[in-house]
């Protein structure tokens, strides 16, 4: 397969987003952003706390979360911890919407990025997943290398 053929694939492949929270109205306004975006289908659950989350992950296969903080902080490192340590979700991109810059989100180490709410656009939201999606897929291409050529090393030792 050529890698024209497997770009053209993949920019035709529907992007399969969950998005978490617990307030309606931004998650609305997020859902509202990503419909605008043109030219890509976009998927998208709306999870409301842990057990939504899991009940979501029964029938949908998501590619990309966004996690607002206004789950506040218990929460926000709680369902990050578990996104993580899940099976189905733990080589998925996770971006933490922010209210403002003044304060990291606190036990978000596993997202990849942050974006403040305050500037939220169609094409700020689609940026953040085109470049999470492919900042990931090196990450795991450098891994699996990293894992083959340690085991040929072993192998010559």
């Amino acid at each position: 397969m050529s890698k024209e053929t497997t770009i053209s694939a993949e920019a035709t492949k529907p992007l399969n987003v969950l998005l978490i929270g617990n307030n309606p109205i931004e998650l609305s306004v997020v859902l509202e952003k990503l419909q605008q975006v043109r030219d890509k289908k976009i998927i998208t659950e709306i999870a409301f706390d842990l057990k939504s989350i899991l009940e979501r992950l029964i029938r949908f296969n998501p590619n990309f979360i966004f996690i607002d903080d206004n789950l506040g902080n218990l929460q926000l490192r709680e369902t990050v911890s578990e996104l993580s340590n899940n099976r189905k979700t733990k080589d998925i991109p996770i971006t933490v919407l922010k209210n403002s810059n003044y304060h990291e989100a606190a036990g978000s180490g596993a997202a990849l990025d942050y974006l403040l709410k305050q500037n939220l656009s169609a094409d700020a939201l689609y940026n953040t997943v085109k470049n999470s999606l492919k900042f990931r897929r090196t990450q795991l291409y450098l891994y699996q290398a990293y894992q083959k050529r340690k085991k040929q090393i072993g192998k010559l030792i």
